[in-house]
């Protein structure tokens, strides 16, 4: 990443959350890097989940999942129990609805194709949030200025990895160049559904409603589960068939209107 050449090659991240074991290193790495406000130390009801979700003072997220499966045994009638986790962050759409909705060109993509807020431009609109179709970027109550993840843009032009991968110590976030990282995915979803872990499958890459993201996960139940989204769209995409809509609204209203004006003339 030395050249500018090479810095205009596409990198994401891609989270493996059957080797995740929940210890948030993720989330501190984040945290302590980009010098982010703690998020109030207050009861989230969630066990053991501190942040509770993503938002504009923790964009790195790890998620404790309960599940109850039945057993494969047929002797007993109980359920098993178990943990699943999964750190979630800024998916960094290809089409991204934060980006489109700026008014003020605060969000940009960035050379290294990911989607970054220049915290100096944005003026606090929110227009962002409610393009975000994954609930991801927020606005900080302070100053009111919308933040997320950034997928460490200063590490990256210092040719440092993010700190979130830095940190992993199962390597559950790997970070590099888009390419690797679907084969490394592909490699690993064919290696599970061998072993027998049918419910496995990617998520992120071939989500169209977004263009694909360059942040993608692998995951061993249904995306709701994990609180993802199964199939997100941007709001730019539904806005040609809302405006269809209001239109033939107004013209039945007008229908409607010249309908009453024609009854009342009849009448007298």
């Amino acid at each position: 990443m030395s050249s500018a050449l090479e810095r205009k090659r596409q990198v994401g991240f891609f989270t493996d959350t059957t080797v995740c074991i929940g210890c948030k290193a993720c989330e501190v790495a984040c945290k302590q890097w980009n010098q982010l406000p703690d998020d109030g130390f207050v009861f989230t009801g969630m066990s053991y989940d501190n942040t509770a979700h993503l938002g504009s003072s923790t964009w790195r997220h790890v998620g404790f999942v309960e599940r109850q499966r039945p057993l494969q045994s047929q002797t007993t009638g109980l359920g098993a129990f178990s943990w699943i986790f999964h750190s979630d962050v800024c998916k960094h759409c290809q089409e991204a609805g934060c980006l489109e909705n700026c008014p003020t060109g605060a969000l940009i993509r960035t050379e290294f194709d990911t989607v970054y807020v220049q915290p100096d431009v944005c003026n606090g609109c929110g227009y962002c949030v409610v393009g975000c179709p994954f609930g991801v970027i927020d606005r900080r109550e302070d100053d009111g200025r919308a933040w997320k993840c950034t997928l460490c843009y200063d590490r990256l032009k210092a040719d440092m990895e993010p700190a979130c991968a830095k940190a992993c110590p199962t390597d559950s976030i790997v970070f590099g160049d888009l390419a690797t990282l679907e084969a490394r995915a592909e490699a690993r979803l064919k290696s599970l559904h061998a072993d027998g872990v049918s419910e496995a499958r990617l998520y992120g890459r071939d989500l169209d409603g977004v263009g694909g993201t360059n942040a993608f996960f692998l995951l061993v139940d249904e995306p709701e589960v994990y609180n993802l989204p199964p199939d997100p769209v941007v709001p730019q995409r539904t806005q040609g068939e809302s405006w269809r809509m209001v239109g033939v609204g107004a013209l039945a209203m007008a229908a409607l209107a010249l309908g009453a004006v024609l009854s009342a003339r009849g009448r007298r």
